[in-house]
């Protein structure tokens, strides 16, 4: 007789209802068409009643705060504003589960509360692209990554979204090959299953229809080169072009210069760490590659309307 699997989904307020249905939905498929109960799952709340999505739905749920088997897998789902609700209460219940052996798992931005709670350092892990400055600026000793998901570590992720759906399929196949797998996306009617290896985002050349290497390998240093940023002509020469080339490819395919194109992704930088962290201004300016704290101000203002310090004053 297969043994039925058991998840506990821990869902947070705020939690991506997207994320949520593409975690469930794989493993209630699974059951339906293997006929067989492959597994079970069980929903669980801080306050042990209800959780609210991101789009204010309301689910109730089985449980509270409450010790799992050590058999089961217990995941954890989170959404906005998750520096917010990661709670001591939550990160006390995730120590005391882990302890007991309890398999866990983290989808959409769930990975920065397992990494607040002290389980991430030095593990692979994956979180949705919106959330990877404030991690990356509040855990640098946890090796993120920008896969779909990350499931060859003792500690579980995906990104969010529909890679939620990845990694169910995923563990699906690992568990009961991979022709049920195919079977449940095919009832999913979901045709582009991706590798964990796969990156959270559309690329380059799908955005912007664009075709050139140079593009996309400049684009990629300048996403690697925030805090230290890296100048244009100094890109070109990386690539084996001169500073004009480049130029004319940034107009050709953005619209816009290297020098202006650098500034923006700092200052969008910024941006998601004022909104997402309580980092101090000077900070946040050094880890987006201002020196001076006025200039980036003066800079902020400039792209944005309003500075800095009002913006977080506007958003508290």
């Amino acid at each position: 007789m297969t043994q039925t699997a058991h998840f506990v989904f821990l869902l947070i307020e705020n939690f991506s209802h997207l994320a949520f249905s593409c975690a469930l939905e794989p493993l209630r498929i699974a059951n339906l068409v293997s006929g067989k109960p492959l597994y079970r799952w069980s929903l669980a709340s801080p306050d042990g009643i209800s959780a609210a999505c991101s789009n204010r739905a309301v689910t109730l749920v089985d449980r509270g705060l409450d010790p799992v088997d050590r058999h089961d897998r217990l995941f954890l789902i989170s959404g906005i504003n998750v520096q917010n609700h990661a709670t001591p209460d939550i990160l006390s219940y995730l120590r005391r589960e882990r302890a007991r052996g309890v398999r866990l798992g983290a989808i959409c931005s769930g990975a920065y509360v397992l990494a607040k709670a002290g389980f991430l350092d030095g593990v692979e892990a994956s979180i949705h692209w919106e959330f990877h400055d404030l991690f990356a600026e509040s855990f640098p000793e946890v090796a993120l990554v920008r896969n779909v998901f990350v499931a060859n570590q003792k500690i579980v992720t995906a990104s969010g979204g529909t890679a939620a759906a990845d990694l169910m399929l995923h563990l699906i196949a690992v568990e009961h090959g991979t022709d049920l797998a195919v079977a449940v996306a095919d009832q999913m009617v979901y045709n582009a299953v991706r590798e964990g290896t796969a990156a959270q985002r559309v690329s380059l050349q799908s955005r912007y229809g664009m075709r050139s290497a140079h593009m996309t390998r400049a684009i990629e240093m300048i996403e690697e080169n925030i805090e230290t940023p890296i100048a244009p002509f100094a890109i070109a020469a990386c690539l084996g072009i001169s500073t004009r080339q480049l130029e004319r490819l940034f107009g050709k395919y953005l619209n816009t210069s290297p020098k202006r194109y650098i500034v923006e992704r700092r200052l969008h930088r910024a941006k998601n760490l004022i909104a997402q962290t309580e980092l101090p201004i000077a900070q946040i300016a050094m880890a987006c590659g201002f020196n001076s704290t006025s200039h980036f101000s003066k800079v902020f203002r400039s792209q944005f309307g309003n500075s800095p310090l009002s913006r977080r004053t506007t958003l508290a």
